[in-house]
């Protein structure tokens, strides 16, 4: 049996594809799961038997053998985090867009305070 890490999984719809060491990658379905797993994480190593279906190779009698890496974990709620874009909403339009419109460079310190906010509310927003 080989031992793939799974590309992607989408619980949703019940599918998605592993690596196949040397091979071409299988696809994987949600109905060859083991009992009590609902879905794959990206990265996931699984262990799988190969069939060939109508469309290439398709993994079998999957062995979850470990959990995968996870996530990490948001640092804020949605309410703090509301109220981020909503003050970075306001200083964008009260300390950047004016110098933009009369055609002026922001300053530089400004613009890193601006660019420092808008890397940690893409960070969060991309959990």
């Amino acid at each position: 049996m080989p031992i793939g890490k799974v590309k992607w999984f989408d619980a949703e719809r019940g599918f998605g594809f592993v690596t196949n060491p040397g091979e071409e990658d299988c696809f994987v379905g949600a109905a060859v799961l083991p009992d009590g797993v609902e879905e794959l994480v990206p990265g996931q190593r699984i262990e799988f038997d190969v069939a060939e279906g109508r469309r290439g190779p398709q993994a079998l009698r999957v062995v979850v053998l470990d959990e995968g890496p996870r996530r990490r974990a948001s640092k804020y709620t949605p309410e703090q985090l509301a109220g981020m874009i909503s003050d970075m909403v306001t200083m964008l339009e009260t300390k950047v867009q004016p110098d933009l419109q009369q055609g002026r460079r922001v300053e530089r310190k400004t613009g890193r305070q601006v660019a420092e906010i808008l890397r940690a509310v893409a960070k969060e927003l991309d959990v």
